[in-house]
Order: structure tokens, then sequence, then C-alpha cells
């Protein structure tokens, strides 16, 4: 009588990992900033435009010397650039999607959620450069910053980035290979934001529906909170409830975007 021995073959196979996984998607969605940092400086053209001419205009306007204006400004484009730069980041989901390498990304034995997750972190290193390089350079015009609030001001930016990529990249999957549904829904909303968050002229005098509407624009207490950091005033009000909203937004960004990810096909 012949015996046969049978053999189990190792289970091989590569299982998802969420935090593996977010980790792999982050380092591969970083490596295009390292092969090409310059992209991070010419994107600050838009920031830089508005502190080059606006700023000059409410100096005249306010009669303040350029120091005490740029105290108040330049923490409202800290906070512009990663509303611009993070807000418009689900473009580059959505060309992915159009050239079939994002459907190539969800049969990898990735978890769904890192998809999501890891570009949204990879958000914080572009806001985190941009930041320090508009500091640098209102520095040499009469901008004093405070360093403990600087280094908080930007886990702030990094929070408040993270729950913006995360809707924007969950618009895009949502348009799909509509581009000009994301940029219309992208366009509508990041202007009226803007102007209602008090950045680029203060709301003191605004009517009463702008200054009601501007309660509850989470980018409003953001800026708000980043101009008393910056002005080294770490416990006021406005510091815990600008990151009570940039929280708020991360927690309903990563929620949002890991539920349409999941769903993708």
């Amino acid at each position: 009588m012949t015996i046969t021995h049978s053999k189990t073959r190792p289970d091989t196979a590569v299982r998802p990992n969420p935090v593996r996984d977010t980790w792999n998607v982050l380092i591969r969605e970083l490596k295009p900033v390292v092969r090409d940092p310059f992209s991070l400086v010419f994107s600050l053209v838009q920031p830089l435009v508005f502190l080059g001419l606006f700023a000059p205009l409410l100096v005249g306007s306010a009669g303040l010397p350029p120091g005490e204006t740029l105290q108040w400004f330049v923490p409202g484009v800290l906070v512009m650039i990663v509303l611009f730069g993070t807000g418009a980041t689900g473009s580059n989901l959505q060309y992915e999607m159009m050239t079939g390498s994002h459907e190539r990304t969800l049969v990898a034995p990735l978890s769904r959620s890192s998809l999501l997750i890891g570009r949204a972190l990879k958000e914080i290193v572009p806001i985190v450069a941009q930041a320090v390089i508009i500091v640098l350079i209102a520095w040499p015009f009469g901008f004093r910053v405070n360093l403990p609030g600087l280094v908080v001001g930007l886990a702030l930016l990094a929070v408040f980035g993270v729950g913006l990529g995360a809707l924007s990249y969950t618009l895009a999957l949502v348009t799909k290979d509509r581009e000009w549904l994301f940029w219309g829904v992208q366009q509508t909303l990041i202007f009226p934001l803007l102007i209602l968050s008090g950045m680029l002229l203060p709301l003191d005098t605004a009517p009463a529906w702008m200054a009601a509407a501007s309660t509850v624009n989470p980018i409003n207490w953001v800026v708000q909170a980043q101009r008393a950091l910056l002005a080294g005033d770490l416990g006021a009000a406005a510091v815990l409830w600008g990151w009570v909203a940039a929280l708020a937004l991360a927690v309903v960004g990563l929620l949002v975007g890991v539920r349409a990810i999941r769903r993708s096909n």
C-alpha cells in the first residue's frame, strides 16, 4: 500500500492592512512632490499675488503700519493656501480615473480606505512647506510670528487640509469623468467660503446676514485661530473653536471619503 503525503502550500497572499497600506499610499503620493519640489513654489503664485497686491490696499485704507496689517493679513493667506491647494487636489484623482490608473489601484491588495486616507495625509507636506515659505517672505516686511504659535498653527492647518483634501477627493469620486462638474461645484463653493471667512477683508462692518453666515463657516474659525496663534495668544477662545472646526471637517471629510471610495468601481 502506497502512502502519499500531501503538503500544504504556504499562504503567501498579501492581505490588506489599513495602517501599512495607508503608509504605502502616502509614500507613493509624496514621490512626485520630492522629485519636483518646484511645483510647491509655483503653486504659491496666487497667494503671493494677494500678499503683494492686496495687503498694500489694506495698509492704505486702514492707515496702519505695514507690519500691523501683515499681522492680520498673513494668517488669512496661510489658510488661503490650504483652501485653494487642497480644495483642487481631487482633480488629480479624477485624472487617474479617466486614464485608468485609479482602476488598477482598486484591484490591488490594498485597503480601500487607505487609498483615500493616504492621499489626504499627503497634503500635510505641501501645506507646511508653503506656509513656512510665506512666513519667511513676509518677515522682512515687518511681519512677526510667535514660534510656538506657528507650530500649533501649522498643525491646525494640517488637520484642516486633511479634511478639505478628503472632501475634494470625494467630489472627484462622485463626479468621476465629468471634469466640468468637479470644477463647477468646487468654484461655486470655494469663493463664497473665502469671502465669508474674513481672510481678505474684516467682517466687522458686514451686513447682518453675512455676519450670521460667517459664524457657521468653519473656515472663518480656522482663520481667527491662526491670527490668535501667530500673535502668540495660544489660550484664546478662537483657538479652541478653530480646532473644533478643523477636527470636525477632518472627521466628516474622511468618513464621507472612505465611504465613497469603498463604493468606487
